[in-house]
């Protein structure tokens, strides 16, 4: 039974064969490593009107409902993706939930949700003219590198939170008149909706666990982040794929793809543990789409015997020096190290 469903979600985690690329997918950025962002345009409708007389502010919006959910927050290959949306809030139901059945992107089939971000973005729909969004993309690359910092650890909650807060910002700079904001919690629920709360005083702020699923435009902001995801997993897997195709030709390549597929990115999921360990460089590992601070890595790395050994200075010899000597060397005692920042003291027998 456990095994079952453990297969049920890994199929729902992974890509449809032909995901919808969507406007928050940049094909260079996603290949150099780089996190980034994306928001859509906002309708004109969710705009302030401008008043007749110049001297007085603009008049607001419509009063919106905000969401914010994340996808990809446990693989071991991939971004992580924060998505947020909005809409008015009498449309929250009847459009999100009523006619178009948005609900938590993880009991959506891939297809579903491909298809729910196509929709979002096509010009002319309700779903476009009526509704906004914005993704939070964070890369594998800076994941890892901020949470293996010796100082400091920026761990992901950390960042997370840090995501969140910038995407909400972005969308108020964009004079969209945002009242009510629903966030899925990390960690505590209550903490983090009154931080939230001092941050923007203006809204009504509601943290709660499994958002995705109370909430409808949790739910929107939750299939935004999922599909951009999936998108950026095909993306850097066809950086693979495409140089073996010109190696060994399309015709033998076409036979192997699905078996050589790193499939959801989740550790769980034995096609990416598999790819791993097949395309796993002896020196570097692997490219920019790894979390080297992840275990299942770092494992690999260290203690399956397949990486290539670096012979370290053996401690005490005197011709060698370890690099870490120059930042934590033990401070000479009874030394004042103010007072002797240009020398050291000297007796009176000197003179």
């Amino acid at each position: 039974m456990a095994d079952s469903q453990m297969d049920e979600s890994v199929a729902l985690e992974t890509p449809a064969s032909e995901v919808f690329i969507a406007p928050s997918i940049n094909h260079d950025l996603l290949l150099t490593g780089a996190s980034y962002t994306h928001f859509s345009e906002v309708p004109p409708s969710l705009l302030p009107t401008p008043n007749p007389d110049l001297k007085e502010a603009p008049e607001p919006g419509p009063p919106c409902a905000l969401g914010v959910d994340e996808a990809g927050r446990g693989p071991v290959l991939g971004p992580m993706v924060y998505g947020l949306f909005y809409l008015p809030l009498p449309l929250s139901d009847p459009l999100l939930r009523n006619t178009h059945h948005f609900d938590d992107s993880k009991v959506l089939t891939p297809i579903v949700r491909s298809n729910l971000m196509e929709k979002l973005c096509t010009p002319e729909t309700d779903l476009y003219t009526q509704c906004g969004w914005a993704v939070d993309v964070m890369s594998a690359r800076d994941i890892g590198a901020n949470m293996m910092k010796p100082a400091a650890t920026y761990n992901l909650n950390a960042q997370a939170m840090d995501a969140t807060i910038a995407l909400i910002h972005g969308v108020f700079k964009r004079g969209v008149n945002v009242k009510e904001i629903f966030i899925d919690t990390i960690g505590n629920p209550a903490t983090y909706q009154a931080k939230l709360e001092k941050i923007f005083p203006t809204a009504q702020v509601t943290v709660a666990k499994k958002a995705d699923s109370l909430y409808p435009c949790v739910s929107a902001a939750s299939v935004c982040a999922k599909v951009t995801r999936d998108a950026a997993l095909e993306v850097l897997y066809e950086s693979y794929v495409a140089p073996a195709k010109e190696t060994d030709g399309d015709e033998e390549m076409s036979g192997t793809k699905e078996e050589e597929t790193w499939g959801s990115g989740y550790p769980s999921d034995a096609r990416c543990t598999n790819w791993l360990k097949r395309n796993m460089d002896p020196v570097f590992g692997w490219g920019n789409e790894c979390r080297f601070s992840w275990g299942t890595a770092k494992d690999m790395l260290d203690t399956q015997n397949t990486a290539a050994k670096v012979e370290w200075p053996i401690d005490g010899d005197e011709d060698t020096s370890r690099l870490t000597d120059y930042f934590s060397a033990e401070k000479e005692k009874d030394i004042d190290e103010l007072g002797s920042w240009f020398g050291h003291s000297v007796g009176t027998e000197i003179f």
